[in-house]
């Protein structure tokens, strides 16, 4: 199963992914009659316009009328998804090609001028009296199921703005979405030299992990010239992208920067600061206990901050083609019953996937739902070592479960974060379990290490992470920050993180310049540790009954985001409401690194 260690420039046999289930190319006819159909949706749909405010006495009609708005509304996000999805998978593997950028950018223009003139939907759904909606979804079976994306709906009321402005917000949106696309293209050109070698961000950041010291000294010091050149450009994208939502947030309400991020993830926001402050009160017994492990065992005083996801071996770990990875991965799917595994190998069957990592190739992973009537798609940068094989575990689990709750419908479908990084955490977690089971003795204790460390990263960097957005934004709301001051929030925040075993070397300020979910998606990343907290939880549960576990969890995916999280857990016999419930996730992590110090 495992295949000799190859160099990042090898392909590994890695597939490339075939978009023409969507379109077969940006000429494709289909582009302009999608178009033409979503305009006629949304022509039938704003027909409907003071409609269902007019209905509010009549039960039955207003039931009717709230069911054929919200499904042709449904139908015309499902042809603006994919159209959508296929710009910005095209883009994110030609990061380098002009066209394909600016295609992405036309599609986003064309698809919020069809759009926007349905922002009057779910104002108009929420100037409706809560007795009328419960009274029209009664008289209506049909409509009874919209009742989670209403109640999600109705939630932002007290933040929705008047129509012109809602308007207004929905057509600046692709104005906005260029500073994205700056962030993107500036990381996908950048160059990272290291010794005789030029990498790119994704190959540099794998050299990280390399077994050799000098190496991975050579790595980070040219990922520290090639940020830090840029850092200023940098900065002025999360300034701008900072300022641009605290506009938003003010005009709507929002008292914190991150509330309306907890308002779409249907927590609260004291939740999220409870488990923040929990993690980072176990900052000492978690990550700064197992960084000084990990120095004594390399020999070291301290570790550089280079040396923090290195192996213990100096000689080269254990390597996987693409053929073992998929095998080790679509095994472990298999540990949760046949259907998993199948889900999955549909994925590398069609193919779904785009694995190789290549020049022009945007670096990270994700899986991308496009809609509930189209097939996700996962991408990667498989580099051939442990880490690409639990990323593309992650990245199936998402994949499985967007298939799994396709048939709610696209909108709700749609997870909430909260529950979002359940599937993918729950896969990772398997698939290295299956690593550990069946690995020689004499690689057990790296292969410790390796998960101890993805936890640390998953858990604790996302937190540190949140904890450094948090500031910065505060600081943006007082004036922009400049570069330097960035620079030093992060420096204390990784430290906080990371410990007195750690050196935060010279350059390794420029370093938040590369975190994306700051720019496309601000205060995302809390739900990384959200989500490995749960999992925790739910993997104590399995181990309780595997058997009857499995059926439970195959229903949570398959609910998708028609219900919250804490209801969704109750099954499980699990309270995300009780504050011991985040203890479960980080006294798992602990135990591990109790088994790690045996070793040392």
């Amino acid at each position: 199963m495992n295949a000799p260690f190859k160099t990042p420039a090898d392909p590994l046999d890695a597939p490339l992914w075939d978009l023409s289930d969507l379109y077969s190319s940006r000429e494709d006819a289909r582009i302009e009659t999608d178009l033409a159909r979503a305009r006629a949706l949304v022509g039938e749909l704003n027909s409907l316009q003071g409609r269902l405010a007019a209905a509010q006495g009549d039960a039955a009609v207003l039931g009717e009328r709230l069911d054929r708005a919200i499904t042709l509304y449904e139908q015309a996000s499902d042809l603006l998804g994919g159209l959508g999805a296929y710009a910005f998978l095209a883009a994110s593997t030609s990061r380098n090609d002009a066209a394909a950028q600016g295609f992405e950018a036309t599609v986003r223009e064309k698809i919020t001028a069809i759009a926007t003139p349905t922002v009057w939907v779910t104002l108009e759904i929420n100037q409706l009296e809560e007795a009328a909606v419960e009274a029209a979804l009664a008289a209506r079976p049909a409509a009874a199921r919209w009742a989670p994306w209403l109640r999600r709906t109705r939630a932002m009321k007290p933040h929705e703005l008047s129509q012109e402005l809602e308007t207004f917000l929905a057509e600046r949106m692709p104005i906005s979405a260029q500073w994205p696309r700056l962030f993107d293209e500036t990381l996908a050109a950048l160059k990272v030299k290291a010794g005789r070698d030029e990498l790119t961000l994704a190959e540099a950041l794998n050299r990280l992990s390399d077994p050799k010291p000098a190496r991975r000294r050579s790595a980070a010091e040219g990922l520290d010239e090639a940020l830090g050149a840029k850092a200023a450009t940098m900065a002025l994208v999360l300034n701008t992208v900072a300022a641009d939502k605290a506009l938003e947030d003010r005009w709507r309400g929002f008292r914190r920067p991150a509330d309306a991020r907890h308002l779409s993830n249907e927590v609260h926001g004291e939740s999220v600061d409870a488990m923040a402050e929990a993690v980072a009160a176990a900052y000492p017994v978690l990550s700064h206990r197992y960084y000084a492990l990990k120095a004594k065992v390399l020999g070291k005083p301290k570790l550089d901050q280079w040396d923090r996801n290195a192996p213990l071996a100096t000689t080269a770990p254990r390597g996987y083609d693409w053929a073992a990875g998929k095998a080790l991965v679509l095994e472990s799917f298999g540990d949760l019953g046949g259907e998993f595994a199948d889900r999955a190998q549909g994925f590398f069957d069609k193919p779904w996937i785009d694995g190789k990592a290549r020049p022009g190739k945007q670096s990270g992973a994700y899986a991308h739902p496009v809609t509930s009537d189209r097939h996700p798609y996962v991408f990667l940068n498989w580099m051939g070592e442990r880490r690409d094989v639990l990323t593309l575990a992650h990245e199936l689990g998402h994949g499985v479960h967007q298939t799994l709750a396709a048939g709610q419908g696209s909108l709700l479908a749609d997870t909430p974060l909260t529950l979002a990084e359940t599937a993918s955490i729950f896969a990772e977690g398997l698939t290295f379990d299956r690593l550990l089971k069946t690995a020689p003795e004499a690689e057990k204790r790296g292969l410790l290490a390796g998960r101890i460390e993805d936890g640390l990263n998953t858990v604790v960097r996302q937190i540190a992470f949140h904890r450094f957005e948090t500031r910065f934004h505060d600081e943006r709301a007082k004036g922009e920050v400049p570069v330097e001051r960035i620079g030093e929030i992060w420096l204390e925040e990784m430290g906080g993180s990371l410990g007195p075993a750690v050196t935060l070397n010279p350059g390794y300020e420029h370093w938040w310049s590369y975190v994306s979910h700051f720019v496309h998606s601000p205060f995302y990343v809390y739900a990384y540790a959200f989500g490995d907290l749960l999992v925790a939880a739910l993997m104590e549960t399995r181990a309780k009954d595997p058997a009857g576990f499995t059926p439970l969890y195959r229903q949570l995916l398959a609910d998708g985001g028609s219900k919250g999280y804490v209801e969704a857990l109750a099954p499980f016999g699990l309270n995300p409401r009780d504050p011991a419930f985040w203890t479960i996730g980080t006294r798992r992590l602990e135990r591990l690194i109790d088994q790690f110090e045996a070793l040392v």
